[in-house]
Parts: structure tokens; C-alpha cells; sequence
């Protein structure tokens, strides 16, 4: 079975709560969980961006991938997010981390280091050669400096074996719309951006993986499946009345935006590691008054 007949709707990319000792809190990561699944989202990512994978050493990543099937137990899916710029070393992780019971492995393109087309397509050749599941693609240019083009995209889709799609963070229309016309028929395109989900579903894309679905799981994932079922008109509407969320959101720093809605809903504490830190005193309280309207 494909990534595109099992990864439809909302799959939401999971925090990593901290305690105010900075020790990895499993217990609340287990509240988000449940919170996200009960809210009817699709599948979830463990170790993704928003789960600042960056500040997270090798063990406790594999600790909160064990945690996270554990937690999960075969509700949903789950996505482990294996990525960066070291292909060998990446391809050591496949090897190690816990995937037996993941549906796919999300990695993001190789970072800083800025690598042609051709070295982008080489790298995703190697790890889908060596992964266990099915790699899908991340580009997210505005984090990695590189964008992976719609071209690319379409040859390794075309080319390589074990990759079953795209989440396409790039803020180009045009560019996912290349993709959908040209993608192989069950080949996953998946929107990396909350806030364009609802026009990409429109020409093409099969969902979203979000971040604002970490704290509205279940007003956003009824938006995506309202989009997909095609009624695109009340999707729309109710889309754009969480503008005032996404400005929130991203306003300083994601994850420390949809941390603080969790903070201020009870379900983490507002805690980070180094160099993320919780947003500004004023967006906090723009957060909770939010939240306080709009019960």
C-alpha cells in the first residue's frame, strides 16, 4: 500500500515537551499525544523540526521514538524524522533507530551545506537504498538553504524505489503545482505549511503535516478533511479565521509559538533548550487572550 493511501488529512509534527530541568518530559509528551489523536488528526511525527530534533542527542531521540509508538499503540501512524547533512551518518541511523514500527521516515534535505540538484537527488538515493521504510521528502528551504526543485522531487519519485513522496515546504505555488502535475499516481504530496494546506489541497495536495494541529487538533483536521472532500468554500472560510493563530504561531520562533498555546492550554510546560527560547512576554499574553476568546 502506498504513502498516498495511508497518510491522507492531517498528520501533526509533535512537540518535545521539557521539564524545567531540561530533561525530555515523556509524561507530557504523552498528554500531547493523546490530546492530538482524541482531536482526530490522521498520523503523527515524532523527531521532526518542530520536535527540536536539533538540541535532542542520538538516545534520547530513540528514546522518544520508543516512547511515541508506545504512547501511540497502533491508533495512528506514526513518521520518525530522520534527517540532516551527513548521508553516511544518516544512513547509520536507519540502521539503528527504532522503525520497525513506522510507517515512513521523514527526512529533510541536507542542510547548510547547500548541495546541487545532483547532490540532493545522490543523497536521497543513498538513504532510500539503505531505509527500512519508505522515505518521504522534506524541503524546507527556509530552514535547510537549498530548495529541492519540483524537477528533482519528480526524478527521485520517478527514479528511486522507497520514496513515497513529498512534504513541500516551499512557499511557491507555482512549484507545487509542478509537482502535482507531474507526480507519479501514488506518489504523497503533503503540504508543509499550515497556511497554504487549504489552497494546495485545492489543485492536488493529499494534506498537511501541521504544527498549529499540535494545539487545535481537532478544528484544524476537520478543516484539511473538509478541503479534501471538496468543499473547499467552507473550508476556506473556516481557514481564515485562524489567521490569527498562524500570525501567533510564527510570529518568533516555531516551536516556541505552538509551545505556548500548549503551555497556556495545560498540557506542557514552557520550557526549551538553547538557542530556542519562549517567545516575548507580549506575544504570550496575545496567546492567552486568544485562547480565553475563543473557548
Amino acid at each position: 500500500m502506498s504513502l498516498r493511501t495511508k497518510l491522507q488529512g492531517t498528520g501533526v509534527a509533535l512537540v518535545t515537551p521539557f521539564k524545567s530541568n531540561g530533561d525530555v518530559d515523556f509524561n507530557a509528551l504523552g498528554k500531547v499525544i493523546d490530546f492530538v489523536i482524541d482531536g482526530g488528526v490522521e498520523y503523527v511525527i515524532t523527531l521532526g523540526t518542530t520536535g527540536e530534533t536539533p538540541t535532542l542527542d542520538k538516545q534520547e531521540k530513540k528514546d522518544i521514538a520508543n516512547y511515541t509508538f508506545e504512547a501511540v499503540n497502533d491508533r495512528v501512524p506514526v513518521i520518525v524524522g530522520i534527517g540532516g547533512n551527513y548521508t553516511n551518518e544518516l544512513i547509520k541511523d536507519l540502521h539503528s533507530f527504532p522503525l520497525d514500527k513506522a510507517t515512513a521516515v521523514l527526512s529533510a534535505s541536507p542542510y547548510y551545506s547547500k548541495p546541487s540538484q545532483e547532490g540532493i537527488f545522490q543523497h536521497y538515493k543513498a538513504l532510500a537504498s539503505e531505509s527500512p521504510k519508505p522515505i518521504l521528502l522534506y524541503n524546507v528551504p527556509g530552514r535547510t538553504g537549498r530548495n529541492v526543485t519540483a524537477a528533482t522531487t519528480i526524478r527521485l519519485a520517478n527514479e528511486v524505489e522507497n520514496i513515497g513522496g513529498i512534504k513541500e515546504a516551499h512557499d511557491s505555488i507555482h512549484q507545487s503545482m509542478e509537482i502535482i502535475r507531474d507526480r507519479p499516481k501514488d506518489f504523497l504530496v503533503v503540504s508543509g505549511d499550515d497556511e497554504l494546506s487549504v489552497p494546495q489541497i485545492s489543485f492536488g495536495f493529499d494534506g498537511v503535516i501541521s504544527v498549529v494541529a499540535n494545539a487545535f487538533p481537532k478544528r484544524f483536521s476537520d478543516i484539511i478533511r473538509t478541503a479534501l472532500k471538496g468543499n473547499l468554500a467552507e473550508a476556506s472560510k473556516q481557514h481564515l479565521q485562524l489567521l490569527e493563530v498562524y500570525d501567533h504561531l510564527f510570529a518568533e520562533n516555531n516551536p516556541a509559538g505552538v509551545k505556548a498555546f500548549l503551555y497556556e492550554l495545560g498540557l506542557i510546560e514552557n520550557e526549551f533548550r538553547l538557542p530556542v527560547v519562549p517567545v516575548s512576554e507580549g506575544l504570550q499574553q496575545k496567546i492567552k487572550k486568544y485562547l480565553q476568546d475563543n473557548k
